[in-house]
């Protein structure tokens, strides 16, 4: 089984912007109307589609709202990433932080809203 998750969103070029400027992401796929993105090993992928095309049915035609979403991102070099977003001048919703749990982690937010959160899992320190 293999998951992707897919936006509807009239944001297509800000998304697609977005996910390959900021975070590098290919495209896989991409026409007028839909846009599917992959992560830069190509491990998993993310779909963006225009609301109300003729070509889908109605069940797909609704726009993302921009709340109670978000994605996480698991990578080698949180820190390094951390300052590469900020010398890119992307806006940190919340700070590199470690959690008693083990992540260590920040959050950006994209164009339609999702909040991403960019965490390097390790084990909770002492433990």
């Amino acid at each position: 089984m293999k998951l992707n998750a897919g936006i509807v969103t009239a944001k297509l070029a800000e998304s697609k912007m977005f996910y390959t400027q900021v975070l590098g992401f290919g495209v896989s796929f991409e026409n007028e109307f839909y846009l599917l993105l992959h992560t830069p090993k190509q491990e998993a992928e993310i779909a963006f589609l225009l609301p109300q095309h003729p070509s889908q049915q109605p069940l797909f035609h609704s726009p993302f709202q921009g709340q109670g979403m978000y994605l996480t991102i698991e990578v080698d070099d949180v820190d390094h990433l951390y300052q590469e977003l900020k010398k890119k001048g992307v806006e940190i919703k919340i700070e590199l932080r470690d959690e008693p749990w083990g992540d260590r982690h920040f959050a950006i937010q994209d164009p339609n809203g999702i909040n991403i959160d960019l965490v390097k899992y390790q084990a909770p320190q002492g433990k």
